[in-house]
């Protein structure tokens, strides 16, 4: 009778509460394991005094906060936001603390908010890399490190992510040097994606995240300049979401560690799209800026779906591009 009882209530509407009770939506990365697979990009979540007594930022999956630099950084000089159709271009330098200000000032803000944290760093060489992984490796309460191989603003005429070579000799150096997960931040701007992310993988990367930004510029044509004060900035939002997509299942076929995926998620939909390609989290970077939040509409949205779908585990989910589809 109770047996009956409880199928008629799964069929009539109670299936949905039975399956949130249910729903596995943890990740692995590495070593690590996130209770949910949404996460933010660095540099577009604001700062920790702002958000660690906000109980719903709590939900997500993990937290990343700004890249941090071996010495502090000032940044790039103004203007260094473009807004673009659909979707924006910004030249922000990666302005910060550096890595001692930011691990006495910022770090302990972030710790409060409960969150795991994946730290974002950039070397201008490798042996900055190496002084950033020394110094985050002492740190406690950090839960992967992640290499930024890929910003587009910073004026250098080659990325180490466009390289290769460079991409396996970093992470090499980082990974010898770590005791937690290690991911490599990708760039786009590439002949052929899945070689540097083959590469990070044979370096002995825990993950890949990507994409990066494109780099790009806007012209003002009366003045005949260009509009940011750095000439060319970082292309994000939904206009490289298909690039991004396509990229994202790219790597997923070459490489076999998980992959981050990332440009222009809006909404869970967009979401879904990376995962379904073969992304195993997804960050969340410019709709921040529109509506802070989107990261957490994104995971209710994935909870959503699985309901509807039935899928009990987002495992099940996870590179099913072209499978069949259990309505």
């Amino acid at each position: 009778m109770v047996s009956d009882q409880k199928s008629r209530r799964l069929e009539t509407g109670d299936w949905r509460l039975a399956t949130n009770k249910m729903m596995n939506l943890s990740i692995n990365i590495g070593t690590v394991k996130f209770a949910n697979p949404v996460t933010v990009a660095s540099g577009t979540f604001g700062h920790a005094e702002k958000y660690y007594n906000l109980e719903e930022v709590k939900k997500l999956g993990a937290i990343v906060p700004k890249t941090v630099t071996l010495p502090a950084q000032q940044g790039n000089p103004p203007v260094r936001i473009v807004e673009t159709p659909s979707g924006m271009l910004n030249a922000i330098g990666i302005e910060n603390p550096g890595a001692d200000g930011f691990i006495q000032q910022k770090l302990p803000g972030f710790k409060k908010i409960g969150v795991p944290l994946i730290i974002s760093v950039l070397g201008h060489t490798d042996d900055q890399f190496r002084q950033l992984a020394e110094k985050f490796n002492a740190v406690d309460g950090i839960s992967a490190l992640e290499l930024n191989l890929s910003c587009p603003n910073l004026g250098h005429q080659v990325l180490v992510a466009q390289d290769p070579q460079a991409t396996f000799r970093v992470v090499s150096l980082v990974k010898k040097i770590m005791n937690i997960p290690v991911i490599a931040k990708l760039s786009p701007d590439v002949t052929d994606i899945t070689l540097t992310a083959k590469a990070a993988e044979e370096a002995g990367a825990d993950a890949i995240s990507l994409i990066n930004t494109f780099t790009a510029m806007v012209i003002d044509v009366e003045t005949r300049r260009s509009k940011l004060g750095n000439f060319t900035g970082g292309l994000s939002g939904p206009a490289i979401r298909p690039i991004a997509v396509r990229m994202v299942h790219q790597v997923y076929k070459t490489v076999k560690i998980p992959i981050i995926g990332m440009g222009g998620i809006m909404t869970a939909q967009d979401a879904l799209q990376f995962i379904i390609a073969g992304a195993t989290m997804v960050a969340i970077g410019t709709a921040n800026f529109i509506n802070p939040r989107a990261p957490l509409e994104v995971l209710n949205g994935i909870k959503e779906y699985m309901q509807r779908k039935k899928i009990n585990d987002i495992q099940e989910l996870i590179g099913t591009l072209n499978s069949p589809v259990i309505r």
